[in-house]
């Protein structure tokens, strides 16, 4: 929750200096819902490039998609809350609940909502408190986006020291690094995602062990 509130206020402080007021940072928690492409967009907004913000948030937050389709197998008894799940599904939520690790008794679908609520709406709530707060402070914002590369990297490194299986961990930062001199920079994010998918499926038997693929399928 700390990250979230943290890191939106970054994002809300950016879209006032670029003239969004806390209701566009509001509306943009709701519509977009990817940190990533909220940063990156800004400046697009704000030159009124609606169509290009549009299509390089769709390419850099297609990463979701292969999220959701991972967790098909996890959501599927969810119901109709399961629509919400994949709608709500950002890297942090995805990082947090990939990995059902809690006490026994808790209710599973219930602290699977509840995670991804409270991931949304603190970033929602960062985000107007930035908005609100990038109105009264006067500064150079310049470099607040590095924000982002911070927790993503955070991410990587508690992943890295929870798991002893550092494959997926290898393959991912392998196939970007070669995907990303391959197709350049603005291309190279979708192919490095299909590599990634695909060659974790063929390795899944070795990477998961066997109870948790058995409890998955249940």
């Amino acid at each position: 929750m700390v990250t979230f509130v943290v890191i939106g206020i970054g994002y809300g402080i950016l879209m006032q200096k670029h003239g969004f007021g806390p209701l566009w940072s509001l509306l943009s928690g709701f519509v977009i819902y990817s940190g990533t492409a909220q940063f990156v967009s800004v400046a697009m907004l704000a030159d009124s490039s609606f169509f290009m913000a549009a299509v390089t948030a769709l390419m850099i937050s297609a990463r979701h998609i292969f999220f959701s389709i991972s967790m098909i197998g996890r959501y599927k008894n969810e119901g109709h809350r399961k629509w919400y799940l994949y709608y709500a599904l950002c890297d942090e939520t995805y990082a947090m609940l990939s990995k059902d690790k809690m006490p026994e008794g808790v209710n599973v679908s219930l602290y699977r909502v509840l995670v991804t609520a409270l991931n949304q709406s603190s970033w929602i709530i960062g985000s107007v408190l930035g908005g609100l707060l990038g109105s009264l402070l006067e500064f150079d914002s310049t470099g607040i986006d590095f924000a982002m590369t911070a927790l993503f990297t955070t991410v990587f490194i508690e992943q890295w020291l929870s798991s002893k299986c550092h494959i997926p961990s290898i393959l991912g930062v392998a196939a970007t690094l070669i995907c990303r001199l391959l197709f350049g920079r603005d291309l190279f994010l979708i192919p490095s995602m299909v590599v990634i998918i695909i060659v974790l499926t063929l390795l899944r038997k070795k990477i998961e062990p066997e109870g948790e693929l058995n409890d998955e399928r249940l």
